[in-house]
């Protein structure tokens, strides 16, 4: 038995390959890079190096000149992100797919898609819906398996809902998390999409797939905390939360990127629960039946490393205030000596101050919880060297936090060389200082991701102001 993998370093797809490479199949995996490829198979498998995009690479993945057909294409391709143009894509995406099959002559097509009601469906779910039209009207026979929420570590679905019921013991939440919801265990969803491809050529459809619960996302949430030992979580659910915002607010407290977090808050607008279980009547249950919701969980957080989230978020928000509370202390615009000074004319007006560094301060605070939390995260998972000069995670968290404190202590002390000591010049050199300092922050939040180095550029920038404003007070009032 032959088959192919799409989508073979996405989570689900990852997981496929070693469970066909058990069961006896010779699998094909088409990817960009097959160094993304699991190290503990990627020497069992054939690798096509291409894209999804291109026909030629389809048809070199599809179809081998002299060979068999191929038993089964899994198709675990899908645009999961906010841009406007990912319906034309994964549409054309599955066209050309399909065709290439049909030219191949594969003998079946599985795709994973999402769980709906009837009727009038959010963006991403009627385009998952879509694809499956277009690879079932493919002329190969499709199986087009409809899952809800995936409960499973490495699930972008489950770490949202992971990290919103760890890090919010009191929340204000959409009031469409009280939407029935059936959830289904990852083991399970392998199970199925394994079993599928050895269906009777003449089935050819979609089949809903579901754990044996079906729950609201709140239940599950207080489920989750339960399972997790945490306590029982505060809901107050209002009206007003548009899937938009709610995206954004999701992908402000979670790893889940806001672009992805958008198709994920908008399927939750919908009640997502199995309306048929033909399949199980085809190809059998697990064989240790359906994994109850609590079981899955359990399943999926053993041996996950606790979320710092909110040590992180105590320890650098104290941090922050403390420094902005000394700094203000510290500083006296109101002073005879302060009024009296020669001024340039591009000197903002002294309502400008606080406002700015009340933002910054914001801007300091989340952009190094979310950087220390990843770094946490990359320690727990990977003990080993994380960067290219085998510095580990962990030591870059240890450097990153004394980085910051010597940030804050600059930052808190800079009004004693200004305001205190009346010395400009002194506080020019103090202020170059926690500006070399406040880019290093930016270089070491850049290198855990990209954006945080950016989202810190204003803050350096800031105090680069502020160097060049003490320096033409200093040369003003010599």
């Amino acid at each position: 038995m032959r088959a192919l993998v799409t989508g073979a370093t996405g989570y689900i797809g990852g997981l496929l390959v070693p469970e066909l490479l058990e069961a006896g199949w010779q699998v094909r995996v088409l990817t960009r890079d097959a160094a993304r490829l699991d190290d503990a198979w990627r020497g069992r498998v054939e690798v096509v190096e291409g894209d999804a995009t291109s026909t030629d690479d389809l048809d070199r993945a599809l179809a081998e000149e002299g060979a068999e057909p191929l038993d089964v294409a899994y198709y675990l391709v899908h645009s999961m992100d906010g841009d406007g143009d990912f319906a034309d894509r994964d549409r054309q995406l599955a066209t050309d797919f399909g065709a290439a099959a049909a030219r191949g002559g594969v003998r079946r097509i599985v795709y994973l898609s999402g769980l709906h009601p009837d009727g009038e469906l959010s963006a991403h779910l009627a385009s998952r819906v879509e694809v499956g039209r277009i690879l079932l009207d493919s002329g190969v026979p499709t199986a087009v398996l409809q899952a809800a929420t995936v409960i499973g570590d490495g699930s972008v679905s489950f770490a949202m809902l992971r990290h919103l019921t760890t890090r919010l013991p009191v929340m204000v939440a959409p009031k469409w998390l009280r939407n029935l919801i059936q959830p289904i265990a990852v083991e399970d969803v392998l199970h199925y999409l394994l079993a599928t491809a050895g269906l009777p050529p003449d089935v050819s459809r979609t089949f809903d797939i579901g754990g044996p619960d079906v729950l609201t996302y709140e239940e599950m949430m207080q489920v989750f905390a339960e399972e997790t030992g945490q306590r029982r979580r505060v809901i107050v659910t209002v009206p007003v939360l548009t899937p938009r915002l709610a995206s954004h607010w999701v992908g402000l407290v979670t790893p889940v990127d806001a672009g992805v977090a958008k198709p994920l808050v908008g399927s939750l607008v919908h009640e997502v629960v199995c309306h048929e279980d033909d399949l199980v009547e085809l190809v059998g249950p697990p064989p240790s039946g359906l994994t109850p919701y609590r079981e899955a969980v359990h399943a999926a957080m053993r041996g996950v490393a606790p979320d710092t989230a909110l040590r992180r978020l105590g320890e650098v928000a104290t941090a922050v205030t403390a420094a902005a509370i000394t700094g203000s202390l510290g500083t006296d615009p109101g002073s005879r000596w302060y009024r009296a000074l020669d001024k340039p004319a591009w000197q903002p007006p002294s309502i400008a101050f606080p406002l700015v560094w009340s933002a910054l301060y914001a801007d300091l605070a989340a952009v190094s919880t979310a950087t220390l939390v990843d770094l946490d995260q990359q320690g727990a998972a990977d003990p080993g060297p994380a960067s290219a000069d085998g510095t580990t995670s962990a030591a870059r968290a240890v450097g990153y936090e004394r980085a910051l404190w010597l940030n804050l202590a600059l930052n808190a002390t800079w009004g004693l060389s200004f305001f205190r000591a009346r010395r400009p010049a002194l506080a020019a050199v103090h202020s170059a200082v926690l500006t070399v300092s406040a880019a290093d922050l930016a270089r070491r939040a850049g290198a855990v991701q990209t954006r945080r180095g950016w989202q810190l550029a204003p803050y350096a920038a800031w105090c680069g102001f502020a160097t060049a404003l003490s320096g033409s007070l200093a040369r003003r009032n010599r």
